[in-house]
């Protein structure tokens, strides 16, 4: 009998997975038994992190395919590869993202704000229309968009960054209406502060890691394994009951 987390059969295509929870994600989904897409902008780092996954299993778990999330024949090239490859895509982890500009949004310019949503938004929807069809066809299958808690709050800083991850949250609630009655999930997890390259700023100096995390209940930074763990248990039998849901794991720091 498979446990409630056995992802043996499945085949999972993670975006931006060459590095911080992409990556973690990409290694726990294998560890569960799917065969694993990793797909990042550079083709070598993807094929490091793929031999480095399949060095630690001990088996041929991962694959490798580079694609520019901002490019849409990329992500087509993305999708077709891994039909191509195992005939299926039975979860999908819109992990990929960037944020080009910090400030006020009274001074984003456009191109700046174009990207950010282009990037953070509309990439997602492209591959999800690419890889969606054939879920709905079979009956089944989990989208899972890695939003923020950032799209749950107001930031003078990452005002334009945090209205794309809002939107993902909108996106997954009305994806998960349109796909539901064929058996497809769509949910986001919504991570707080964690110890990624993306956030190198906020905890590479100590004092600043200090204040960055005084206002969340467990006084410190997450880890990525600590996201991976709600991706692996969305894309398994032990979440297939939830849809249309924003997940958060912050430490509590929405709650105080």
């Amino acid at each position: 009998m498979r446990t409630l987390f056995d992802l043996s059969g499945e085949v999972a295509v993670v975006t931006g997975s060459s590095r911080g929870i992409g990556r973690a994600i990409a290694h726990r989904m294998a560890e569960h038994g799917a065969q694993v897409v990793i797909s990042s902008r550079k083709q070598d780092a993807c094929d490091a992190v793929a031999a480095d996954i399949n060095a630690a299993l001990g088996k041929e778990a991962a694959t490798a395919h580079a694609a520019n999330i901002s490019a849409k024949d990329d992500l087509q090239g993305l999708a077709d590869f891994a039909l191509r490859r195992f005939g299926k895509v039975t979860a999908l982890v819109c992990n990929a993202a960037s944020n080009p500009y910090y400030g006020p949004m009274s001074g984003i310019a456009d191109d700046q704000f174009v990207k950010i949503l282009m990037n953070n938004v509309l990439s997602n929807h492209w591959l999800i229309q690419m890889l969606a069809p054939a879920m709905l066809a079979r009956g089944s299958g989990s989208i899972t968009i890695i939003s923020s808690i950032g799209g749950l709050k107001a930031s003078t800083i990452i005002g334009a960054y945090n209205v794309s991850k809002a939107a993902d949250m909108q996106l997954a609630r009305n994806l998960s209406a349109e796909f539901g009655p064929n058996g497809v999930r769509v949910n986001c997890i919504c991570p707080g502060l964690i110890k990624t390259d993306f956030a190198r700023a906020l905890w590479e100096d100590p004092e600043t890691l200090t204040l960055a995390t005084a206002g969340s209940c467990l006084k410190r930074i997450g880890e990525p394994d600590e996201i991976a763990g709600m991706a692996v248990f969305l894309a398994s039998r032990a979440g297939a009951f939830t849809t249309g849901q924003a997940m958060v794991i912050d430490g509590g720091a929405t709650i105080v």
